[in-house]
């Protein structure tokens, strides 16, 4: 019998202590949800990832036509992973994760997502730290150093100014986006997810390096607080 609440992970990593857990939430009919907290924060649920799949689809329909490679930064539960997948245009899918451990459910099959995603042939996993990557002339893949890609999907960070680590802060104005821009063919796709309303500042960012930058407003259903919630979706297209 499941038991209604079960931790099924504790590491001390990098960036503190990360908690992997189970529970059953009585007022959803004992829907079972998986959560990700990291220092007593909550970084990600299984009861919400309406946003993170809309990442996948809004940032992919705005990709080049023909067969695709794509990078995820931030693997968390898989549900971007998943729903990049989905499309069968996507060739190649590399998800870069700073944190091995949540590497490790994944492949471990503790997550709902994690045997599905280890076993496709497209999928591949990189340890590594996106925002170093993307700021290097190698790039994210350390198999191909200098690879360039058709459309990188990025979910780390809460918003554009509210990170889990301040080193990533420069990656959020022009000169981090203009490294980005090195590691896409002409025409890729950069999308990222972001907590809440759209930032002003980003989105000019975005519009100074790229070709054309949009804020997509994702809402869904928040059953625990009984009202819609709202994330973003940020996509921009190369020149």
């Amino acid at each position: 019998m499941e038991k209604s609440f079960e931790e099924l992970d504790y590491q001390k990593s990098v960036l503190g202590e990360l908690i992997l857990r189970r529970r059953k939430v009585p007022m959803l009919d004992n829907a079972v949800v998986y959560e990700v907290i990291l220092n007593d924060e909550f970084l990600m649920s299984s009861l919400f990832h309406a946003a993170e799949d809309a990442l996948a689809d809004l940032g992919l329909a705005a990709a080049p036509d023909g067969l695709l490679d794509v990078v995820v930064g931030g693997l968390g539960l898989g549900y971007t992973a998943v729903a990049a997948l989905v499309h069968a245009r996507v060739a190649e899918l590399l998800v870069v994760e700073f944190l091995e451990p949540v590497i490790g459910w994944h492949r471990d099959g503790l997550l709902p997502n994690g045997k599905g995603l280890s076993d496709d042939p497209r999928l591949r996993f990189v340890h590594g730290d996106f925002f170093a990557l993307s700021d290097s002339a190698t790039g994210f893949d350390p198999v191909t150093p200098g690879r360039k890609f058709h459309a990188i999907l990025l979910d780390i960070d809460h918003t554009p100014k509210h990170w889990l680590n301040p080193a990533h802060a420069a990656f959020y104005v022009s000169n981090g986006l203009l490294a980005l821009v090195r590691h896409l063919h002409p025409g890729g796709v950069f999308a990222m997810w972001s907590d809440g309303e759209s930032d002003p500042d980003f989105l000019h960012a975005l519009r100074e390096v790229f070709d054309a930058a949009a804020a997509h407003t994702v809402t869904f259903p928040n059953p625990i607080q009984d009202k819609e919630s709202s994330s973003t979706v940020y996509v921009a297209r190369g020149r």
